[in-house]
């Protein structure tokens, strides 16, 4: 009996042991997608009203954790069962990242509005401002459920190199999957409060000496760190889409091996192909878009 109960144990430890060092390589091979998800997600975290902003970030935070619990079983039973469907939704999932990500180069340089500030303006209507927060939640909720399909898969990936057994599959999966969201979010709760980390130092210092200095640092350095992260997140969408049609269509890989030279770093195709496919994106939906303003009829 004992013996028998100290091999239970024994095998608790071994898949324990199994479990943290996959976990690690798994989180080591999701760093790229996770520094991209941190810049996409801090970007459109920010912009709100400072008393607005830690209840946005949590409404991100919970459509997260929700994403998750969808994502997981779901890519679990279609390995399974029908594993090339995972690659459809990467694509699909491609053509969403890239439109969204020219959609805001195109917003940028031909519908641009003069701004007086880097938050969101108040509105007269409450009822305005409400709906601003709301579309801004749901689009970083979206966005986050691409890039979540892209770590999830990734992790997938490593432990079934590994040949892992199904038990430290799941487990393993799941908790580079938490990992992400509790990593990601908390920094960018960091970085949106560090204007009131700054106010506060200055304020306990009496605007005197290093602590004042550095919360005026920290105030002054927001707006631009706002403003890098809005560029970096443009470029980190295009560059994940761009990434998971060289990886995942065939033709496309193909092409690029074919065309692009050797010593070029990928990044540069990838984001090509993010830039072509997003413009893609962008004109089917202009016209489409068109067609049914045209073909509606007018409400009398």
């Amino acid at each position: 009996m004992a013996s028998g109960f100290f091999a239970i144990l024994d095998d608790i430890g071994a898949l324990m042991d199994d479990i943290a060092v996959t976990s690690k390589l798994a989180t080591k091979k999701t760093a790229g997608i996770l520094g991209d998800d941190l810049a996409v997600n801090a970007e459109k975290a920010t912009g709100f009203l400072s008393s607005r902003e830690i209840p946005v970030l949590w409404a991100i935070t919970k459509g997260s954790f929700v994403n998750k619990l969808i994502i997981l079983p779901v890519v679990f039973l279609l390995n399974f069962f029908f594993p090339v469907a995972i690659k459809v939704l990467l694509v699909l999932g491609g053509f969403y990242l890239a439109y969204e990500g020219v959609e805001k180069i195109i917003e940028y340089l031909f519908h641009r509005k003069k701004t007086s500030g880097e938050v969101i303006a108040e509105s007269t209507l409450e009822e305005e401002e409400v709906n601003s927060e709301k579309s801004k939640i749901s689009s970083a909720i979206k966005t986050d459920f691409i890039l979540s399909l892209e770590i999830v898969i990734i992790a997938l990936g490593t432990v079934i190199e590994k040949e892992h057994p199904l038990l430290t599959q799941i487990i393993v999966v799941s908790l580079v999957a938490i990992i992400a969201t509790v990593g990601v979010y908390g920094i960018v709760a960091l970085i949106v409060r560090m204007d009131d980390a700054g106010f506060f130092l200055m304020r306990k210092s009496g605007n005197k000496g290093f602590f004042s200095g550095l919360g005026q640092l920290l105030v002054k350095a927001l707006p631009v760190v706002i403003k890098i992260l809005g560029v970096v997140g443009t470029i980190a969408l295009i560059l994940v889409s761009g990434g998971i049609f060289h990886h995942n269509i065939d033709m496309v890989h193909h092409w690029v091996s074919d065309n692009v030279p050797d010593s070029w770093p990928e990044q540069i195709p990838q984001f090509a192909l993010g830039i072509v496919f997003g413009l893609a994106v962008v004109l089917v939906m202009t016209i489409v878009s068109k067609i049914i303003s045209t073909v509606k009829p007018t409400k009398r």
